[in-house]
């Protein structure tokens, strides 16, 4: 047989091959899948259906019928877009000024500014414990200027500050990133054009942005939806959903409440990040 054949022959053994394998080849990942997420969520979604242990209906009633939890519900999605809104607002204006600009120590302030990638949320929450706690920065400004302690990490501002602080260096290295591809032509074109900055920064540079800011907007949210380290750090009487869990689960022992809470808490950032991804995914569209 000539060279040529067995090239031939392999080609076509080639092409049988990946069907065949390709079950084989996903089935670790599906039975991955399976034991660690779709097993375990299953079972999440049918405690939630038992009787809570203080109204005796289920979980999942009990949430949506009691106002402490519409409230935790409601605070921890206020609480999150808040944070996604402003670390959007933050990491694109400096992934912007990084991209485009070139001085000595750029690396080093970049590496600076991602450096709390590499924090817990513990640390995080310590870290805003230090600079607005009773002890912290904040207080002893506040009380050798006005006599009067100022304390803000024990509140829904401080967890908003420690949300940001958690979520911020994430944002910047994508943004950083995103606006490195920005073709810097449109830019040019339309300031020829005579379009003041403003035009060129709303009409230009964040439709070019969208896919990046609805990705990491999407995923700060549901991360900060679900973030209990910093949350609990701050303290446990914050009325936020992972806390609330917690209280239910290891107080209580209230299984089924704690359940419901849960599946309410994924699927809020489960339908984030759908809709994150339906809309980049038109934006593509309509950019092709």
């Amino acid at each position: 047989m000539s060279l040529s054949d067995t090239l031939a022959a392999s080609r076509r053994q080639t092409r049988k091959l990946p069907g065949s394998r390709w079950l084989w080849l996903t089935l670790p990942a599906l039975l991955f899948f399976c034991a660690f997420w779709l097993l375990p969520f299953a079972r999440l979604l049918q405690i939630g259906m038992q009787a809570d242990r203080t109204t005796l209906h289920s979980g999942y009633w009990t949430v949506i019928s009691q106002p402490q939890y519409l409230l935790s519900l409601f605070n921890t999605v206020l609480l999150s877009l808040a944070v996604t809104l402003a670390t959007l607002l933050i990491a694109a204006t400096v992934g912007c000024f990084l991209a485009r600009q070139r001085f000595a120590g750029r690396s080093t302030l970049l590496a600076l500014l991602t450096f709390p990638l590499a924090f817990p949320g513990v640390v995080v929450g310590f870290l805003v414990v230090m600079l607005a706690g009773r002890q912290g920065l904040l207080a002893q400004v506040s009380m050798s200027l006005l006599h009067e302690r100022w304390t803000l990490a024990y509140s829904l501002v401080g967890l908003f500050i420690g949300y940001l602080y958690f979520s911020l260096p994430r944002a910047i290295v994508t943004l950083v990133a995103a606006s490195e591809k920005l073709d810097r032509s449109l830019e040019e074109a339309a300031r020829s054009l005579g379009a003041s900055q403003w035009r060129i920064t709303w009409d230009v540079i964040v439709p070019g942005l969208q896919p990046a800011l609805l990705s990491t907007g999407a995923l700060c949210f549901a991360t900060s939806m679900g973030a209990f380290g910093t949350a609990f750090t701050l303290g446990t009487d914050l009325a936020v959903l992972p806390l609330t869990i917690y209280g239910e689960f290891t107080n209580y022992a209230n299984f089924a409440t704690a359940a419901a809470l849960s599946v309410v808490m994924g699927g809020v950032a489960w339908l984030a990040l759908m809709l994150a991804r339906r809309l980049a995914h038109r934006t593509e569209k309509e950019a092709a």
